[in-house]
């Protein structure tokens, strides 16, 4: 069992690219026994998402629905009206996850389907208490 443990000592990095042709960011070295584990390479994201996008795209999409929500004058206009503005933010995040605003798309789809959940909530409970559907 000794001589097999000479593979994993190295210090040289891996010749061979990731998954996407990323570098690892730190050269492999041997594990000195303390922490077993993998020796593997760290990869880094090439285009992290942070806190601050994510939030204001939480923002934009909570103004968003809001705006569009009290445009409707009875519930079946409010739901509608929520429908429509989900529908759209979901098609401007995905125009902003192919851009490479990532943290912006997923803040702006995590807020429309919040949103769109709190609406069917309504239509939901107005359908379970009176038995008549609200939105035709």
């Amino acid at each position: 069992m000794a001589d097999r443990q000479d593979i994993w000592q190295t210090t040289a990095p891996s010749p061979y690219p990731g998954p996407h042709g990323e570098q690892p960011v730190a050269p492999m070295r041997a594990p000195s026994g303390l922490f077993p584990g993998s020796s593997r390479p760290t990869y880094r994201e090439p285009h992290p998402a942070g806190a601050g996008p994510l939030l204001a795209g939480l923002g934009a999409g909570a103004v968003w629905l809001t705006l569009f929500g009290a445009l409707g004058r009875d519930l079946a206009g409010y739901a509608w009206w929520t429908i429509g503005a989900a529908v759209s933010a979901w098609a401007v995040a995905l125009v902003l996850t192919v851009i490479g605003d990532r943290g912006t798309a997923v803040g702006v789809a995590l807020a429309s389907g919040l949103g769109l959940s709190v609406a069917m909530a309504f239509v939901a409970g107005r359908w379970i208490t009176t038995q008549d559907w609200p939105l035709w």
